[in-house]
């Protein structure tokens, strides 16, 4: 194994398990922890919060309204950060990573993961920003107030942001709040590619070439991000990188993330593995295997590529669109 390369991961659902679970973010059995953070070179985690509705909701027992239970998962993020401030520190900008990486610290950024708690008002993105959410993830797996899910139906698969989702992405350009495309629709993504002035994010995403899912990007929509600037975050969730596995192999991985670079550009590549929000078997085991990810990638790329896909492109990408 070489040296530990650092890395910016874009996607987790840790902060769930630690609000429905009780876990600790500093040590625990997930997939995610802050100690095994700092030893794997983390140099930045998006830690998202995903808020379940409709049945879904009802599997994990959420009774809370989609705002109240948002609100609550924050306050565990914030009081997590407080108690563990010697591992970690938040992130509002691109110089705070730095700043916290020179200080021995990894940074965690706050993310959003479906956007219905903003309820279609503006304000609450500006109440969403205040708290320190950098990025949304737009749709889930159900309508809201901003667009429409992916979908196995060819014909709501086209539907497009509705007219608040437009306004929303222009406002999230204006305050600094990048823009996340996956479990979005084709016809969402487009709009997302015209009325975005800033690159865009598919923050947990695979290439649908190599594993035919509605949750994956078609080439066309690929390069279309790298066309703008943007990064697909590679999810490491089995079922997105082998139609039917139940294991997240390696190989898999760097295989989407050639794929990806191929066709949208080594610059559009970024990590989102969607640790503790996936079943199913992972080679990695976890956020301590990021070492090894990177060591398979030094085999398939330059050193200088690496960089890049490890946390060069998610830094690049931060810069432009947070102000």
């Amino acid at each position: 194994m070489g040296f530990i390369m650092k890395y910016i991961d874009l996607h987790c659902d840790t902060l769930m398990k630690c609000y429905l679970d009780g876990i600790s973010l500093r040590e625990n059995d997930a997939q995610i922890d802050l100690a095994r953070l700092e030893g794997a070179g983390a140099m930045a985690q998006c830690m998202a919060v995903f808020v379940p509705t409709d049945d879904i909701a009802r599997e994990y027992g959420v009774e809370l309204s989609p705002g109240d239970y948002f609100d609550a998962c924050a306050e565990v993020y914030r009081r997590e950060l407080e108690v563990n401030a010697d591992l970690v520190r938040p992130a509002l900008c691109v110089q705070d990573i730095i700043d916290n990486g020179n200080s021995g610290r990894v940074s965690t950024i706050l993310t959003l993961e479906n956007g219905v708690v903003v309820d279609g008002k503006l304000e609450r993105l500006d109440e969403l920003f205040e708290i320190g959410v950098r990025l949304v993830t737009l749709t889930w797996n159900y309508e809201n107030c901003f667009g429409f899910p992916q979908s196995d139906d060819a014909e709501a698969m086209k539907l497009g942001l509705k007219p608040f989702g437009i306004e929303a992405v222009w406002y999230m350009n204006e305050l600094g709040i990048v823009v996340d495309v996956s479990h979005l629709s084709e016809g969402g993504f487009d709009d997302v590619a015209r009325y975005s002035v800033k690159p865009f994010a598919a923050s947990h995403s695979c290439s649908r070439a190599l594993c035919d899912v509605g949750r994956n990007l078609t080439d066309r929509q690929l390069k279309a991000l790298g066309d703008r600037g943007g990064v697909c975050g590679v999810n490491f969730a089995p079922m997105f990188l082998e139609k039917g596995s139940a294991i997240s192999k390696t190989d898999a991985i760097v295989r989407h993330i050639r794929h990806i670079a191929d066709h949208a550009g080594t610059e559009a590549v970024a990590l989102g593995s969607d640790f503790d929000g996936f079943p199913g078997e992972v080679e990695l085991g976890g956020c301590s295997g990021m070492p090894l990810l990177v060591d398979a990638l030094r085999k398939e790329f330059h050193e200088c590529e690496v960089e890049k896909i490890c946390y060069g492109n998610a830094l690049r990408l931060f810069s432009d669109v947070f102000v």
